[in-house]
């Protein structure tokens, strides 16, 4: 007994110590989302510059084996002092205030990090300031920790390239089955989320770039509304489909990182236009364990077949959304699905080479300071360095690109026609006929349906195959439906909590 009040006695005396010196340990900080955060840092349990310390060890313990991230910020621990000292005093900065996020490698800082798309092209070049999220993020607290990794060029140098895989960054590494696709290109944005590099991350998507990262390392990415965040100071593929949007363990974090990073930016016009969308109060409201009652959903099961274990699978995850108080249009058929689906045959491809070449040449033109000032001085980059694997991985989309006619071609105007039509008589006519409030479809398919009209969806960790490969389970809707998307993404996660730590990076 007398050992065992001893024992005790020390536990406490442990315990008390770590608190007042704000040592705080791995299990505690790991997994923890923003609420908890906050809470620990208003209770003085936890510093900001702990946190960043616990995140700074980890990339450096975990970066070799992921390659998730691919540049630390240098002045993330001074951030964090600054955010400490900040919190002591009366004001109060934000959402995100003391959060340490890591930004895709496209999007730009304004400090001493480079932005470069993963390409040895771009090092050394220099942005005339922050992208306009990233100004959202700072205004709202945030400690910008690094750049993560991408499939380089947002994967659009050349289909051969493998997914992940940059230059710069290296090949990044699926946390779950080191052997299985990370998905891209926000590959190690969502790597990092998953294997707790940093609290929050942010990604972009053309077309299915949060979407499939998201599903492939389980966790929860939101591609927005096109316009509903800011593109300005982010490398382009297209300014017609490219959208910034959140990538987190959850989807509370992840609908915290949307309210801190929508709204008018005067760099980027359509963001005047989608401000229409955006709800008094914000989307933190939408967080409602209820969220699937009432809720009208088309499973769309075309691609579910691909899948190994698919329809068993999803089909409890399916069940799953009528127990919990959704009506479902099962085995709901899109029209024009399979050329939706095919870049070649719905003209996708053609329209977003032209506005590659359009895009990213003004993006270049504009940069206070870079090597390479057009798409042909990439190409002619690429073609001398070895690091760049051109031989190995080619460059094709690059050369289409560069070979196209720009954006008022006759073949562009008729793609542009094309993928109109697609959208609004494929997703956009079924979900209004049906009076559908999202489709469903899993594991990352499906996205070109949302993408060629700039519509939103969020997807959600669902299920792990036999050999523990990650599937996502994604809704998608039309233009301004993120509340309904998080309502039932935020319902699913409430009634499911499927997702499951990576090995990896335990």
């Amino acid at each position: 007994m007398a050992k065992f009040i001893m024992l005790f006695f020390l536990v406490l005396v442990f315990v008390f110590v770590g608190r007042r010196h704000g040592a705080v340990s791995s299990f505690e900080i790991e997994e923890a989302t923003i609420d908890g955060i906050h809470k620990a840092l208003g209770d003085k349990s936890l510093s900001s510059r702990k946190l960043v310390e616990f995140y700074l060890n980890r990339i450096q313990a975990l970066n070799p084996k992921l390659n998730a991230v691919i540049e630390v910020n240098p002045d993330a621990l001074a951030q964090a002092d600054a955010a400490d000292k900040n919190r002591k005093g009366t004001s109060s900065s934000g959402i995100l205030e003391g959060i340490p996020i890591l930004v895709k490698d496209n999007i730009a800082t304004a400090d001493k990090m480079n932005t470069t798309a993963g390409s040895l092209a771009l090092l050394g070049s220099t942005v005339a300031g922050d992208a306009g999220v990233v100004e959202k993020l700072r205004k709202a607290g945030a400690i910008i920790l690094g750049k993560a990794s991408l499939s380089e060029w947002s994967a659009f140098r050349g289909f051969e390239v493998p997914q992940g895989w940059s230059a710069r960054g290296g090949q990044g590494k699926n946390p779950y089955v080191p052997s299985a696709s990370p998905c891209g290109s926000s590959s190690g944005s969502a790597i990092s989320a998953a294997a707790n590099l940093a609290t929050v991350t942010l990604g972009t998507d053309t077309d299915g770039s949060i979407i499939c990262p998201s599903s492939a390392n389980s966790v929860v990415g939101i591609r927005p509304t096109v316009g509903l965040t800011s593109r300005s100071g982010v490398i382009p593929i297209s300014l017609r489909q490219d959208t910034v949007g959140p990538i987190c363990r959850t989807v509370s974090d992840a609908v915290h990182v949307l309210d801190a990073i929508v709204g008018v930016d005067p760099k980027d016009p359509e963001t005047a236009k989608a401000a229409k969308f955006i709800p008094k109060g914000g989307y933190k409201q939408f967080l409602k364990a209820e969220g699937l009652k009432g809720k009208k959903l088309g499973i769309v099961r075309t691609f579910l077949f691909s899948l190994p274990d698919g329809p068993q699978t999803f089909d409890k995850h399916f069940a799953t959304l009528k127990q919990q108080g959704a009506s479902v249009v099962d085995n709901l058929e899109v029209p024009h699905i399979m050329e939706t689906m095919n870049i070649m045959m719905s003209g996708e491809m053609t329209a977003l080479s032209a506005e590659l070449k359009n895009d990213l040449n003004a993006y270049l033109s504009a940069l206070p300071k870079s090597p390479v000032k057009s798409l042909a001085d990439i190409i002619k980059f690429n073609e001398k360095s070895a690091q760049e694997k051109t031989t190995e991985y080619g460059q094709f989309l690059f050369e289409i690109a560069e070979n196209s006619q720009g954006i008022n071609g006759n073949d562009v105007k008729d793609a542009l026609k094309n993928l109109e039509k697609l959208s609004k008589e494929g997703l956009e006519k079924v979900m209004k006929d049906k009076d559908l409030d999202a489709v469903v479809f899993p594991h990352g398919r499906g996205f070109s349906l949302v993408a060629i009209g700039g519509n939103p969806a969020v997807t959600v960790p669902a299920s792990y195959g036999k050999n523990g490969e990650p599937y996502g389970i994604t809704f998608g809707g039309l233009k301004g439906y993120e509340p309904k998307l998080i309502e039932i993404a935020y319902g699913f996660e409430h009634a499911t909590k499927a997702r499951i730590k990576p090995p990896l990076a335990a």
